[in-house]
């Protein structure tokens, strides 16, 4: 798991004493808010709509029990008693008190976490397959690389004032679990034929009001050299990036304007110019690092579990949960469980500081203390016994964490929207609780099969509603509330953006039109076929008739 060193503490203990000096002067008046805007945002502190909002990285997903604890203890001291886990794998805390801030990034020290480069126009928090380390289709840990990456690039000096922010993610299963290919770098962790270690190196993908799906410049990259060909492409753009215009600032624009083979010719010049002096990675560090994700000290057991089947053929609800929220792991006799945060009616993200101290037990009993963060939203026990998944259910039950939705309709995304963010159009809370309420039935949920609905409440897309199977959009007319629909995304191994269907619902309309999708894909479905495949056989068009047939 990822450990401090001591540069880490070092440079935590020096920021939470600078920050807090940077508190006490703007609390005195000395700083002006647009003074001291860039210091607490370097710090993971926004200003939204009615209150500050701190932003707290979680390293690629993963968190110790006693982590989760301190983030739980921190709920209930310093905000409303719950936190808000987001699709970049971190929590928010939404209800700080600009005074108390300092006091909670002492407190996320004791237990080696900090906000640091979870906001402002740098390299942010590196996300990862949440199923890393345990997955059955994995070559590697994708997690050691996202931890080289997160240690060489915490406070870079040549990439600490980018252009626009940075976002990277890794992966190294056949399932992108990671959403690599929307992202500003993607890497997807590979081996040749001759059994070498390397990446596929995607560029250029990202969501917001031009969402683009990445493109790959590099088709294999040994692995010794990830560290200068991310250096190569990270000075292209710093020194080419748009600075002058906020919306064409991010790298996606860059390798759309000089176009994707120019781009990778500039790259390779740069990288060929300066791979040499650049700082590459020595095998004996990366496998120190690589030592801190050693595997847990797994049992010998044998796959098939009778306590498991038994339990399952005697309760129908547990075998919703295993078939919805139970994946394989690449250890006989273990599976990886994922906890929805997604309940009916619920705030997708939200988990109280019970349910996060429950799910702390829970992982010490039966998960070897570990606990995951999704990008969907969701928390995953990654070492589960499968004689003891049951046990688990009848915890999360207790902890009203049960929900057997993971990858269903009701699984949504959803930005805080305008509740909470001074920059959204429309909420996007109340619209993911009523869908939720409206698709409530689990048998119907798992009949219907796979299908993602994300929610964002403006173009900035921090819902990712442009990779959803359908994706919602709030948008402003005249001051009102109305919802564009798209449909057809992707945020997988084969990645889309979505498609308009037509022009935007009012609040009250969305359930009734997400209905209307439902209903047309089950009159257009062969056998079993996925709402996504369905989609693209037969394309927008009678999903866009029913939805807009006269009444």
């Amino acid at each position: 798991m990822y450990r401090y060193d001591e540069f880490d503490h070092a440079f935590v203990q020096e920021r939470v004493a600078q920050f807090n000096d940077q508190v006490g002067r703007r609390l005195s008046g000395e700083l002006t808010e647009e003074q001291f805007k860039p210091l607490r945002l370097m710090n993971g502190l926004y200003l939204q709509l009615h209150a500050y909002m701190l932003r707290v990285a979680i390293p690629y997903g993963t968190l110790s029990a006693r982590q989760l604890r301190k983030l739980a203890h921190i709920a209930r001291r310093y905000d409303k008693g719950y936190g808000h886990f987001t699709t970049r794998q971190n929590i928010q805390y939404n209800w700080p008190k600009l005074e108390e801030t300092p006091e909670i990034l002492q407190e996320l020290a004791e237990v080696e976490m900090h906000a640091i480069q979870t906001s402002g126009n740098c390299i942010r928090n590196v996300t990862a397959d949440p199923f890393a380390g345990a997955a059955a289709d994995e070559i590697a840990d994708s997690r050691v690389t996202a931890e080289v990456i997160r240690q060489w690039s915490s406070l870079h000096p040549e990439f600490s004032f980018l252009p626009r922010k940075f976002k990277i993610a890794v992966t190294a299963a056949a399932e992108d679990r990671a959403a690599v290919k929307v992202h500003d770098i993607g890497l997807y962790l590979r081996r040749n034929e001759a059994g070498e270690a390397g990446f596929e190196v995607v560029v250029g993908g990202g969501q917001g009001r031009t969402p683009v799906i990445g493109k790959t410049i590099r088709a294999f990259l040994p692995e010794r050299y990830l560290l200068s060909y991310l250096e190569a492409i990270l000075r292209v753009y710093n020194l080419l990036g748009r600075r002058d215009n906020l919306y064409k600032a991010r790298i996606k624009i860059l390798v759309d304007q000089v176009g994707v083979e120019a781009f990778t010719r500039l790259v390779e010049e740069e990288w060929a110019h300066t791979r040499e002096t650049a700082v590459d990675l020595p095998q004996a560090e990366l496998d120190r690092i690589a030592a801190y994700f050693a595997p847990p000290a797994f049992a010998a057991l044998d796959d098939e579990s009778p306590d498991l089947e038994l339990h399952r053929s005697a309760e129908r609800a547990f075998d919703l949960w295993v078939r919805a929220n139970v994946s394989e792991h690449k250890v006989p006799g273990y599976a990886i469980a994922s906890i929805s945060l997604k309940p009916n009616g619920g705030i997708p993200g939200d988990a109280t500081a019970e349910q996060m101290e429950a799910v702390a037990d829970l992982a010490e009993r039966h998960s070897f203390g570990e606990i995951r963060v999704t990008h969907k939203q969701n928390l995953v026990l990654p070492h589960v016994r499968k004689a003891e998944l049951y046990a688990l259910w009848q915890g999360l039950k207790a902890a009203e964490l049960a929900a057997s939705n993971i990858g269903l309709l009701s699984d949504i995304i959803a930005c805080p929207g305008l509740d909470y963010c001074n920059l959204a159009n429309a909420r996007s809370i109340p619209i993911a609780q009523e869908i939720s309420r409206r698709f409530d039935n689990l048998r119907r949920l798992h009949d219907l099969g796979p299908i993602s609905l994300n929610i964002s409440g403006c173009i900035n897309a921090c819902g990712h509603h442009h990779v959803a199977n359908i994706g919602i959009l709030g948008v402003d007319k005249k001051g009102e509330e109305f919802y564009q629909i798209t449909l057809g995304g992707s945020s997988t191994e084969d990645a889309a953006i979505g498609k308009i269907v037509g022009p935007a619902f009012s609040g009250d309309q969305v359930p009734g039109a997400i209905q209307d999708i439902v209903d047309t894909y089950l009159a257009q479905r062969r056998g079993r076929e996925t709402f996504v495949d369905t989609y693209r056989r037969v394309g927008l068009a009678p999903f866009k008739e029913k939805l807009y047939a006269p009444a």
